[in-house]
């Protein structure tokens, strides 16, 4: 018997945001402390603060002008963070804490480019875009020097490590290095052998040496005694960084002699380790599939023995900075989520295609990161066969993977499969076995490839590298792209949807057309079969789905409700509901039997191009163009469990309310209805009380005897009830009482009191208008039924 399924014999009613992915760096700089446990790193205009043992942004900083972040440091003490805006403010930060501790202006005309603190942690240096630097003390809050020169942006600034020294070095785009005397408050010397910009300046432990970093693909070691250069090393790329290694041997590195060893990153996308005496690479970090990924930042953490490098693609890479083993992946900003879907037996792993030829795989409970490479062109589509370990992937580079998960939650690529002659943008595998996966291409067909028994014996090891894909069946469906395929839960159905306005229903494995479903006003987007009937839904450009029946391809129903194209269309609750997403960045849920739209979740800003549900159908997950990848969970019975208890608390205060009315314990009443905050509960109380014989007593003596912060919220009361001529004497009632009774003082400290009567007044002027009104028309009227009182009758004349 099957297990029983969350969700089944309800219809749902709402999702909540359990868990949002959101990008955290998006180029700059990247600082790890010195502990090696926080990760500072950029992301618009924010400085993000990362945990580096679970991945979780810890604190996010932006200062008060909202502008973008353009430099920052981290002082060597881990003590003091400094940013710089494009506003010319620096902000002096305790990061711990999350606070401002000081906000000054940062004196260049143009944006701070770079900063760096000196060894002590007291001074701060900053290159400015106006070719200036300048040292501040951020202990007692003061300019200390001011140092003109440089010709354009000065990207970079150094202090020597030696404080004894006090030497400033700083780079701008003329590739010229200057070393500043803060003593002599003087240019000291002018280091010249760049040709492009220095993108790097690291010191030896001793103090006596400098290596410089270029993209002119040459690293300069420094004599800083003469100021002359002792070493050139060609290495041959772009360098966006190099590292002085600790100058300890490192076998695993290829440093076996005490000499100086540097490591650098560039355009190859590789760190490599130098000796800088002869000059030769002694270590290459091994090539990965996939086109290159130039590195852009690199950064050591010596006490922390780690180093961190940075891709073009924002994704931080962490290693043992002695072995260059991969300890940790951090995927930074994804651009644009193109699908996404739930991973693992349990549905424990989610994986993302973005905008890149590499896919992101996420453990949700720890947010662990995988980046898998195997592409050569961005990933356009993905699909998870039914056991939840095996998944496959198609990209514009017209090849599919497939991919497997072991238990430890490793993924590698299993096989590989190319023979379309364009893109290929949509995939799909079988349902009931894992035996075949179905691609629709640009090139107008759809291909059927059996998986190998090779990948689904117990036996099969990934390390002797991927199989290679056969399609078995190749299909011309459609005359423009195939933008969906489907493959119906008994294997023996394929629907195809396509950029020519239609669907098609095919037999498999032959791939015989069996139907046309036309009816949309533009192209198709996505098709998807019903879990438990004949029926298939469809999205389409034209803003509708659209639900067909398999046996006479008729249009069934047709929901409209999204303001732009509907991209992905999902079944739910035993497929008596849908889920949809469009371009608007709507999600929306709908029954199928009303056709209604039940919720609109609105959490994305940007085209909603990945969807999928769990298998217990309790959680959605959506990516979108807006980078942001968002876990929904299933809320529909805590909702309902949370309105039943606010409901049997409202039956049980009514039914107390009613009891102390019952009692005439007005004062408990009051209160009571007060603290339910409703208006119309109040008013039934005030009119109970006044239709007491004793009625003013018992008011005045029932509202003087209220709290402050109750009497407040009575006299908001009134001011609703006094816009209503039949409720306006319980209002004035009220009003008396505390006019009459409470000090003026008293009055004026009430909150609110000022819009309260401003509020009042021209109701209470109305209603004392149509009161005299009232009054005079009564007087008139007893004035005339005076005048009609006719004179006695004269008494008629006795006869005679």
């Amino acid at each position: 018997m099957a297990e029983p399924v969350a969700g089944v014999g309800r219809f749902k009613a709402n999702y909540a945001v359990e868990r949002k992915i959101e990008p955290f760096y998006k180029g700059g700089k990247v600082q790890l402390d010195q502990t090696g446990q926080h990760l500072f790193c950029v992301c618009g205009t924010r400085v993000n603060i990362l945990d580096v043992a679970s991945g979780a942004v810890l604190r996010s900083l932006e200062q008060e002008d909202q502008e973008d972040i353009t430099a920052f440091d981290l002082s060597p003490d881990d003590e003091v963070l400094v940013t710089a805006s494009r506003a010319l403010l620096l902000a002096q930060w305790a990061w711990r804490e999350g606070s401002i501790t000081r906000l000054w202006k940062a004196i260049h005309t143009a944006p701070v480019a770079a900063m760096a603190f000196d060894p002590t942690s007291t001074l701060l240096a900053t290159g400015g875009c106006d070719g200036a630097v300048r040292v501040w003390d951020v202990v007692r809050h003061y300019g200390t020097h001011h140092f003109r020169g440089s010709s354009g942006v000065v990207h970079l600034v150094a202090f020597h490590p030696d404080p004894a020294r006090l030497l400033l070095f700083s780079s701008a785009v003329d590739a010229t290095i200057r070393v500043w005397s803060l003593q002599d408050q003087s240019c000291l010397a002018t280091m010249t052998a760049h040709y492009s910009a220095v993108t790097s300046l690291t010191f030896s432990a001793d103090g006596h040496s400098m290596l410089s970093s270029g993209r002119d693909k040459i690293c300069i070691v420094w004599d800083l005694r003469t100021h002359q250069a002792t070493k050139t090393v060609p290495v041959f790329e772009s360098v966006e960084a190099a590292v002085l290694l600790p100058e300890e041997p490192a076998p695993e590195l290829g440093v076996k002699s005490k000499g100086l060893h540097f490591l650098t990153a560039g355009d190859q996308g590789l760190l490599r380790v130098w000796e800088a005496a002869s000059g030769q690479c002694v270590y290459t970090q091994q090539q990965l599939p996939g086109p290159k990924q130039e590195l852009t930042r690199c950064a050591l953490a010596p006490s922390a023995g780690l180093l961190v490098s940075v891709t073009a693609d924002h994704n931080l890479l962490l290693y043992e900075a002695r072995s260059l083993q991969l300890r940790k992946q951090f995927a930074g900003y994804s651009e644009e989520v193109l699908d996404v879907r739930f991973l693992g037996p349990e549905d424990s792993h989610i994986v993302v295609a973005s905008n890149s030829p590499s896919l992101k795989v996420f453990e949700l409970q720890t947010m662990a990161c995988q980046i898998l490479h195997g592409h050569t062109d961005i990933v356009l589509a993905l699909d998870v066969f039914r056991k939840g370990r095996l998944f496959a992937s198609c990209a514009k580079d017209q090849s599919i993977c497939i991919w497997r998960m072991n238990k430890a939650g490793k993924v590698a690529c299993v096989a590989q499969g190319s023979g379309h002659t364009h893109s290929v943008g949509t995939i799909c595998c079988s349902r009931l076995k894992e035996t075949f996966l179905v691609t629709g291409s640009q090139d107008c067909t759809v291909k059927l490839w059996p998986i190998p028994e090779a990948l689904l014996s117990k036996g099969a090891s990934s390390d002797s590298g991927p199989v290679l894909l056969q399609a078995q069946a190749t299909q011309r469906c459609h005359d423009k792209d195939i933008n969906s395929v489907a493959v119906a839960p008994n294997d023996k159905l394929l629907a195809t949807g396509s950029q020519d306005r239609t669907a098609k229903l095919w037999a498999l494995p032959q791939c015989q057309l069996l139907g046309v479903f036309s009816g949309h006003r533009r192209g198709l987007w996505c098709v998807q079969f019903s879990p438990m009937d004949q029926v298939l839904a469809t999205a389409s450009a034209d803003g509708t789905v659209k639900l067909w029946a398999l046996q006479d391809f008729s249009c069934l129903k047709t929901f409209e409700g999204h303001d732009a194209s509907v991209l992905k269309v999902a079944f739910v609750s035993r497929g008596t509901q849908l889920l949809s997403s469009g371009s608007d960045g709507l999600v929306k849920l709908w029954t199928i039997k009303s056709n209604e739209c039940v919720k609109t979740l609105d959490a994305h800003e940007d085209k909603v191009w990945g969807l999928h549900c769990s298998r217990l159908d309790d959680r959605a997950l959506t990516g979108a163009s807006d980078s942001c990848v968002i876990l929904w969970k299933d809320v529909t019975e805590e909702e309902q469990a949370e309105e039943q208890a606010k409901r049997e608390e409202e039956v049980v205060k009514q039914q107390e309310l009613d009891n102390l009315l019952h009692e005439r314990r007005y004062l408990r009443a009051l209160g009571l209805a007060i603290s339910l905050d409703r208006p119309h509960t109040v008013l039934t109380v005030i009119q109970a009380i006044r239709r007491d014989p004793e009625a003013c007593e018992k008011l005045g003596a029932t509202v003087l005897q209220l709290r402050r912060d109750q009497k407040e919220a009575l006299l908001r009361f009134c001011v609703t009830w006094n816009t209503n001529s039949r409720h306006c004497h319980e209002a004035q009632a009220v009003l008396g009482v505390l006019l009459r009774h409470e000090a003026p003082e008293e009055l004026l400290a009430y909150q609110g009191l000022q819009a309260s009567l401003e509020a009042l007044l021209p109701y209470t002027e109305r209603h004392f208008q149509r009161l005299s009104r009232t009054l005079q028309a009564a007087t008139f009227l007893d004035f005339l039924w005076h005048n009609m009182k006719l004179p006695p009758l004269p008494v008629a004349p006795s006869a005679l």
